[in-house]
């Protein structure tokens, strides 16, 4: 692949080099039947396109997937002429930024695959210090389009057709060195988009890349400037972060850096200070172990709703701290305190409702199990366990056994003992009595019927009293439902 900057550094060691080449050609040629038609549509109409950012940087990783991102000299409405008749689907709802997008069925070797394709007009773009929205610009030559990205990892690019890589800033070096550095000063690409502060932080927790030292110190001097972007987009590149890999190391970056404080000041308020006998744990630590045990225990993929659940389980412990008379220190209601934290703060940064109903529910549930004790819970008990957790409850299985973070291996082998104990009872409930359908024996018709009364506030209280005696005592013989229902209706 030709190197138009024969400046650039490159790895040290040849094989290392040599490496990265081989993963490179082989991903690109994967996707050269799509962009290289594409490239040359472009080119006959007097136009450049280069494959570029993060689908270079993930070819040289070679984990390029099926999204891809070109760079352009054309103007948004030029691409859209060019791309109409050629792709399976066209969208332009991010026109205004300069960006056009179209899916395209392609692939090589006879496998047919569809492309998310993005194409963005060469531009430069900057934040006014008041204004939440970058002010966009176009530029002439793609060295001015790559100046202004992110990383030097993200500012490379492959010419089309001809593949000539373009590496003006060293990207490939420092993706070797696994380091994020700035094309520019970091001061200036902060100032352009505050936003990179955190997705700094995302892409060391993604790729398990270090941060330099110089990009480190700019973001914990600029923190504040995180303020003016939108709620919405600082909620989408936390949520990458956290469904990371390793979503421990970017955490620690906005923690240390105070972007924490700014974005979601409760989990650096974790870092309680230690008093002088140590007779509590590390909340900040307990509660990223519980993260990464969490992680652990996800069958189906990253699972945002579980990870933030396990972040934020503990953050009501900081208002809730009370040091006993007896020496102890207790964290009375925390839960409760937690729950009502964790809806406020993720209501602030625009979660959909349900998500921010089952996060705070989980928090909410997640001492429930430490009662258990060894066994002791009634039936009744297990069966309001699962009313409460309903659809969350293989969550909250999940969440309750990450929250075990003892260094005491007998106390951690009886909590998972007794834990799978409470589930083998679930299971043999769930299989007697329909647990996951919890109801009355007796529904709103049949009661309105048997009391012979119409709608009302009375057949909602009779339905409650119903399912008590179904929580209570299990699945009654409807015979018994009916005398249970009017000895009710009696009372009234």
């Amino acid at each position: 692949m030709p190197n138009a900057n024969t400046d650039s550094h490159v790895p040290q060691s040849s094989s290392e080099l040599s490496a990265v080449q081989r993963r490179a050609v082989s991903e690109l040629l994967r996707v050269s039947p799509v962009a290289d038609d594409l490239a040359r549509l472009f080119r006959a109409e007097g136009f450049s396109l280069a494959l570029v950012g993060g689908s270079v940087r993930d070819a040289l990783l070679g984990r390029l997937g099926n999204d891809l991102d070109f760079t352009t000299d054309a103007r948004p409405e030029q691409v859209l002429a060019i791309v109409r008749p050629w792709a399976d689907a066209v969208w332009d709802v991010g026109i205004a930024f300069g960006t056009v997008g179209c899916r395209k069925a392609g692939g090589a070797d006879g496998e047919v695959q569809d492309y998310q394709i993005e194409i963005t007009t060469y531009r430069s773009e900057a934040y006014d210090r008041t204004s939440r929205k970058p002010e966009v610009s176009y530029g002439d030559s793609i060295e001015q389009d790559l100046v202004r990205r992110d990383f030097t990892v993200n500012a490379m690019a492959v010419a089309l057709p001809d593949k000539i890589f373009v590496d003006p800033h060293d990207g490939l070096r420092d993706l070797a060195d696994r380091v994020l550095r700035t094309p520019g000063t970091p001061q200036e690409s902060f100032s352009d988009d505050p936003l990179r502060m955190m997705r700094a932080a995302r892409f060391a927790a993604q790729l398990d890349f270090d941060v330099d030292a110089e990009v480190l110190a700019a973001m914990e001097s600029m923190a504040e400037r995180i303020d003016i972007v939108s709620a919405e987009r600082v909620r989408d590149e936390f949520n990458k972060l956290v469904l990371s890999d390793n979503p421990r190391k970017g955490l620690s970056i906005l923690v240390d850096t105070g972007l924490a404080e700014r974005v979601m000041p409760e989990i650096p308020a974790l870092r309680l200070e230690r008093d002088e006998h140590h007779r509590h744990k590390d909340v900040y630590e307990h509660s990223l172990t519980v993260l990464e045990q969490a992680i652990a225990l996800e069958t189906d993929g990253p699972d945002l709703t579980l990870r933030l659940a396990a972040l934020l389980h503990d953050i009501g412990k900081p208002r809730t701290r009370r040091f006993e008379k007896d020496g102890r220190v207790s964290f009375h209601h925390h839960e409760v305190v937690g729950a009502k934290m964790t809806k406020k703060r993720m209501t602030a940064l625009k979660y959909s409702n349900e998500l921010v109903k089952d996060v705070s529910r989980l928090v909410e549930l997640h001492l429930r199990f430490h009662g258990y004790g060894t066994g002791e819970w009634t039936d009744s008990a297990v069966r309001r366990y699962v009313r409460d957790a309903g659809p969350l409850l293989s969550r909250l299985h999940q969440l309750t056994r990450s929250d075990c973070t003892t260094r005491n291996k007998r106390k951690a082998t009886a909590l998972s003992r007794a834990y799978d104990g409470l589930e083998e009872r679930i299971a043999r409930l769930a299989e007697q009595e329909e647990l996951d359908a919890i109801r009355p024996d007796l529904n709103g018709n049949e009661i309105m019927r048997i009391l012979d009364v119409g709608p009302g506030p009375q057949i909602g209280q009779a339905y409650q009293y119903l399912l008590e005696l179904r929580l209570e005592h299990g699945p009654m013989a409807r015979e018994d439902a009916e005398t249970a229902l009017k000895q009710w209706w009696a009372a009234q």
